[in-house]
């Protein structure tokens, strides 16, 4: 692809990094932010840079969150004795809009994958395993993926915390295997956390 400007080339560049978006589309949106009134791309540019130096992670679940305690965690209405487990931010937002889950979150920031490098202390494993020890947790529901590195990373779990009085369960198989939770229509997804299943029974499947 040839460019008459440099600085449109870079532009061009850098937004083709972003998942998804091939140097085509990222031609296309950086043209249309060319068309655009300055003020309209100041403000894109400046609520960039505001998510990336102020936005926090939640010191409870991990979530995103723009103070030190998610609105979720800081929630008294939600049921403490519950906690979801999950990959990453998008699977919370995905559970959230079905309006079917009233606990508490916990986000690993991703699942085990040796082939990618990515082992237990990779991810908020300890602090999960520390919330069962420290606070009042009756029951985790693992929500990742059901793929391979997904259900590695469940057993892993449930060895950390074997010893201790909690149930386990995952969410039913509504969820297509190898289906990534946010792709999952809400109603699918609400049904397989109000179906789910105990841990222990799907080891057997």
């Amino acid at each position: 692809m040839e460019f008459s400007s440099k600085l449109l080339e870079k532009a061009v560049n850098e937004m083709a990094q972003l998942p998804g978006i091939g140097k085509r589309t990222a031609l296309r949106l950086v043209l249309h932010l060319l068309r655009q009134p300055n003020e309209q791309t100041m403000h894109l540019s400046n609520a960039l840079l505001k998510m990336r130096e102020d936005i926090k992670f939640c010191k409870s679940c991990h979530n995103i969150s723009d103070v030190d305690l998610c609105e979720i965690c800081a929630n008294p209405h939600r049921n403490t004795e519950i906690i979801c487990v999950v990959e990453d931010i998008r699977d919370v937002m995905a559970i959230e809009n079905t309006s079917s889950f009233r606990g508490l979150y916990h986000v690993l920031g991703g699942k085990i994958s040796p082939m990618d490098g990515i082992g237990p202390h990779d991810l908020n494993i300890i602090p999960l395993v520390n919330r069962v020890k420290e606070s009042e947790v009756k029951e985790l529901i693992f929500a990742l993926s059901s793929t391979m590195e997904g259900d590695t990373t469940n057993f892993y779990i449930y060895k950390q915390i074997q010893d201790y009085k909690v149930i386990t369960s995952t969410i039913s198989r509504g969820v297509s295997v190898g289906d990534e939770l946010e792709y999952a229509d809400e109603v699918t997804l609400g049904r397989s956390i109000i179906n789910r299943i105990p841990f222990e029974a799907s080891l057997k499947m």
